[in-house]
């Protein structure tokens, strides 16, 4: 865990600029938020087909075990959003529900009926990393209001992910829920994870209000990841 708060990386590869290989750069981007410390990395390439994506999820659970291999003390969790089936195959270490998915519940009775310790996995570093016994998967839930952060704990999620809390400039009609809900939000013994509109100037007020911490796709995609660390979690 970075020092003072999670942080949350959730990927978007069609936000990159330019016409280089999204791929190949959304690989580094996740290399480069494990390396920097980064707690959880969601895989949210929701356009991708069931292949792509699993290919995709192979990679980035290879790179993230790789680093693991390289410097032990990194804690990096990659989670597959909404789809168990990849998670399972390509050795993450769980999903991102959406507020109206399948209970974390149902996911933990699909994960612990499943041998991923046998799974036939294509990259040899995730191949490796799979083959101890399979653990209890992390399964994070967005959540748009207190009563569904509530709803997430009850149900057995590891973290709630509170959304949106601040406006955000890519859709300027959606209505924040702001500071105070946030608040109320994070008085439910659950960690919550503050998102949407999050930048370098509001991020500390989403921690004074109670968040454990950050996600963001842009903050982390746009940015240095390590200096984005440094300035969220230090001055925590």
């Amino acid at each position: 865990m970075a020092e003072g708060c999670l942080l949350y990386y959730i990927t978007d590869r069609n936000a990159f600029p330019g016409d280089e290989s999204t791929r190949r750069r959304l690989l580094e981007k996740i290399s480069e938020a494990a390396r920097a410390g980064v707690d959880y990395i969601q895989l949210r390439e929701k356009d991708l087909s069931t292949r792509e994506l699993e290919q995709l999820a192979r990679e980035a659970a290879g790179i993230i075990a790789k680093l693991k291999t390289e410097n032990p003390k990194l804690g990096t969790t990659l989670l597959i959003n909404s789809r168990t089936d990849v998670a399972l195959a390509a050795g993450a270490g769980g999903v991102h529900l959406r507020s109206d998915d399948i209970s974390p519940q149902e996911i933990r009775e699909i994960w612990k009926k499943t041998n991923v310790g046998t799974a036939a996995l294509g990259c040899p570093a995730v191949r490796s990393a799979a083959a101890a016994p399979a653990k209890d998967p992390l399964v994070g839930v967005s959540c748009h209001s207190p009563d569904e952060v509530r709803q997430a704990k009850d149900n057995g999620a590891t973290f709630a992910v509170f959304a949106p809390v601040f406006e955000k400039k890519d859709a300027p009609g959606t209505r924040a829920a702001g500071l105070a809900l946030l608040e109320e939000a994070c008085r439910v013994d659950i960690p919550v994870l503050a998102l949407g509109g999050i930048t370098l100037a509001n991020a500390q007020s989403c921690l004074r209000a109670g968040a454990a911490g950050i996600a963001a796709i842009r903050l982390f995609q746009e940015n240095n990841i390590a200096e984005i660390v440094r300035s969220l979690c230090h001055e925590s």
